[in-house]
């Protein structure tokens, strides 16, 4: 290694799900959540970081990993058509779904498609890319991991039972690697059974960092994931502060290993973040939950159970506030045709459909249409040139002169259109308002909770906090970390 890399402080990534500004506000003024102050006062808090779309955990994983947009990733959402194997991949909304698609199947698909086939390979996660630089690099709980070492999942007895997974799995992971009880780092800790989530809680990953923080084990880069907070957010709703305190009581006991929590810093660079954001859901459950199969009863929809079948002239994939909607039959079945249906419908406030190079938007909750695509003479705040005509309300866009400004719609145009390109297939992209979600067969609901997956600032903007460096990201998008994060280890 250069004499450069040896001077740059290790850098410690913590990605908690689901922290927003505005609760983790409200928890800093009652004064209990003290870890995630003292980074926030020893460094910089950033609280509108813009997260990819749709704002699924494995999605926002993908472009944090490869620091590209899902058109070039190539994972589109938590749920979507593969069109290459007519079949609907589900990586994990609810059990009933993934009993219906096949339990085998939807586990290969979370254990071992997710990051090895459904990752394109075209494009290098930063584990990667440390790789070739002869840089380690550390995983802990995190969904997407891919790396350049072999290695193997062992899959619970309870687990491989009941799902038929094979008891290991190979895999290719950072030299560093933790995933729940498939591959532990400490061998002392339990907290791992199936009453556990088989080790993927907030107490599994935070003692797999203690564990490399007393042995000295710490590589130049640890990525670590924490998951419960999400949970409690869905359930309880957006101002959920309990599970702050709960997850800020696992960042006091990691900084307890150092000397002192100033110590911490001196020879560490922290990075602490939220993955997606989550927007509030109605209490009233016929009006929060959008039932598609109710709006589009007049066509053939996919079943579950019994697969894509040559009948079927449109599939429904769920990602909770944001749906893929396929046509499999354009002439009984033609897109146009179902956004007019979903237009009527006021609680949808983005449908959105691609002609060629051009993506149009329409809405439930305004009239006319927005069409855009790239490199026209307008540009927005991350240098991006597009090309804009119609009703500008329908994104809450605002242009000044040659400038676009965007409003409760982060990004917009970079993310709806990269959706297009995430994957093969006819399909129409749809966005709840706050307040609502969508539903299809099986889908989890969260009434009088909250919910993500939108386009809307509520499910995009997340909280950033960067202690023990001056430097901060170029662009506050969760697309732009990658790039800096190297910045920060590599010379």
């Amino acid at each position: 290694m250069t004499a450069d890399y040896l001077h740059k402080k290790r850098v410690i990534m913590l990605v908690i799900d689901s922290l927003m500004d505005m609760p983790l506000q409200e928890a800093f003024k009652g004064g209990k959540v003290p870890a995630l102050q003292f980074f926030s006062n020893n460094g910089h808090y950033l609280p509108n970081l813009v997260s990819p779309f749709p704002t699924m955990s494995v999605n926002v994983d993908s472009t944090l990993l490869t620091g590209v947009y899902s058109d070039k990733h190539k994972l589109p959402g938590l749920v979507w058509y593969n069109k290459d194997e007519n079949r609907i991949v589900n990586y994990g909304t609810h059990v009933r779904e993934l009993i219906k698609l096949g339990l085998k199947q939807s586990m290969i698909d979370v254990f071992y498609n997710l990051n090895h086939q459904h990752l394109s390979k075209q494009q290098k996660t930063i584990h990667e890319v440390l790789k070739e630089k002869g840089i380690q690099s550390a995983s802990i709980n995190a969904l997407l991991y891919r790396g350049a070492f072999e290695t193997q999942l062992k899959i619970p007895f309870l687990l491989s039972f009941v799902t038929g997974l094979n008891r290991k799995l190979k895999s290719y992971s950072p030299n560093v690697f933790s995933y729940g009880a498939m591959h532990k780092l400490n061998p002392f800790k339990k907290n791992s059974f199936c009453w556990q989530k088989y080790g993927f809680n907030d107490k599994f990953s935070a003692n797999e960092l203690k564990y490399l923080i007393n042995e000295n084990k710490l590589p130049p880069f640890t990525l670590v994931y924490f998951p419960d907070l999400d949970h409690k957010v869905h359930k309880n709703g957006r101002l959920e502060l309990k599970g702050i305190e709960k997850v800020d009581q696992q960042l006091q006991g990691i900084l307890n290993q150092f000397p002192s929590w100033e110590d911490s810093l001196s020879n560490t660079t922290w990075i602490i973040l939220g993955d997606n954001g989550q927007a509030w859901i109605e209490p009233n459950k016929k009006e929060a939950l959008i039932d598609l199969r109710q709006l589009l009863n007049s066509y053939k929809i996919a079943k579950l159970k019994k697969g894509v079948s040559s009948e079927v002239e449109i599939v429904l994939c769920v990602n909770e506030r944001m749906s893929f909607i396929y046509t499999l039959n354009p002439q009984k079945a033609p897109l146009e045709e179902i956004a007019k249906i979903l237009q009527k419908d006021p609680r949808i406030d983005v449908i959105a459909l691609k002609k060629g190079e051009t993506v149009a938007v329409t809405s439930g909750m305004h009239k006319g249409k927005l069409e855009f695509h790239p490199n026209g003479d307008l540009i927005d705040e991350y240098k991006q040139c597009w090309s804009i005509e119609g009703n500008t309300e329908i994104l809450d866009i605002t242009i000044k002169e040659k400038s676009i400004e965007y409003g409760d719609y982060p990004d917009a145009l970079a993310r709806i259109y990269s959706s297009f390109y995430s994957h093969e297939g006819n399909y129409i992209i749809i966005s709840a308002k706050p307040g609502y979600e969508f539903i299809g067969e099986g889908s989890p609901t969260h009434v009088n909770g909250a919910a993500h997956g939108g386009l809307h600032k509520q499910d995009s903007l997340v909280s950033l906090i960067v202690c023990g460096s001056d430097s901060v990201p170029k662009n506050l998008r969760i697309l732009d970390l990658k790039e800096w994060i190297l910045t920060l280890i590599s010379p």
